[in-house]
């Protein structure tokens, strides 16, 4: 999961020093809103009704909801 993003990241710095903006945003657009998504479902599955736990939902904000 950490590795497609990253390679997604790499990608996109390689069309910014090309110049070509419209694969750059497509590439974040496909790679960034999939990992957001993800990670707001998997803040759901795991949010415990019982007690609050700023931890887990600090690391589904920084990506690292799988990690969990």
């Amino acid at each position: 999961f950490m590795s497609e993003t990253a390679a997604a990241l790499c990608l996109s710095a390689g069309y910014r020093d090309e110049g070509d903006d419209m694969w750059r945003m497509l590439t974040l657009l496909f790679a960034l809103v999939p990992c957001a998504l993800v990670q707001l479902s998997l803040h759901f599955i795991h949010r415990d009704v019982s007690r609050d736990r700023p931890l887990v939902l600090l690391l589904h904000l920084l990506q690292l909801g799988p990690l969990v």
